[in-house]
């Protein structure tokens, strides 16, 4: 840790934020109520379903699930996107990924390489989630890979049924 401070990435607070998020020790509500007892309700402030534990807020409070988890899903499919188009040779306008703008196709110099954002599958027969977040497909061995991300945590592992396709 003292490499990513030094070095200018984090500031000295969002490192100590980020490890009080994994010591689950940030102050929550279910933090106050069972650690520090000084809460009488331990409910999310936003949806009153579950208690207020960080696994909640990250990824299973249905009121966040609106916009911020689609929001976190899309910036990880962008990065990821950025990734494999610059390690498959695919002429790139940004340097940083989080300035990338992916296209539905990108190709690699020479051809070699076809990658395919967000686009449905053509299938023999009816698939309900046909649609990966990405299709790496390669020109010369003429297979693809089909990458779907999913951002869980154990109480929306519960909840979610998995895609298929």
């Amino acid at each position: 840790m003292k490499k990513t401070r030094s070095s200018g990435y984090r500031r000295a607070e969002t490192e100590s934020e980020i490890v009080a998020a994994q010591d689950q020790s940030l102050q929550t509500k279910y933090y106050a109520t069972k650690i520090l007892n000084t809460e009488t309700d331990s409910k999310c402030r936003l949806c009153q379903q579950s208690d207020e534990k960080i696994d909640h807020m990250i990824s299973a409070c249905p009121i966040l699930a609106k916009e911020q988890y689609i929001y976190i899903h899309d910036s990880v499919c962008a990065q990821l996107h950025f990734n494999i188009c610059k390690e498959t040779g695919v002429q790139l306008k940004k340097k940083r990924w989080y300035e990338h703008v992916s296209k539905s196709v990108e190709t690699s110099q020479g051809g070699k390489v076809t990658i395919l954002w967000n686009q449905q599958v053509q299938t023999d027969r009816t698939i309900l989630n046909n649609k990966p977040d990405i299709i790496n497909h390669d020109n010369e061995k003429g297979t693809c890979m089909l990458i779907d991300v999913t951002i869980t945590e154990t109480e929306m592992r519960l909840k979610k049924k998995p895609r298929r396709f």
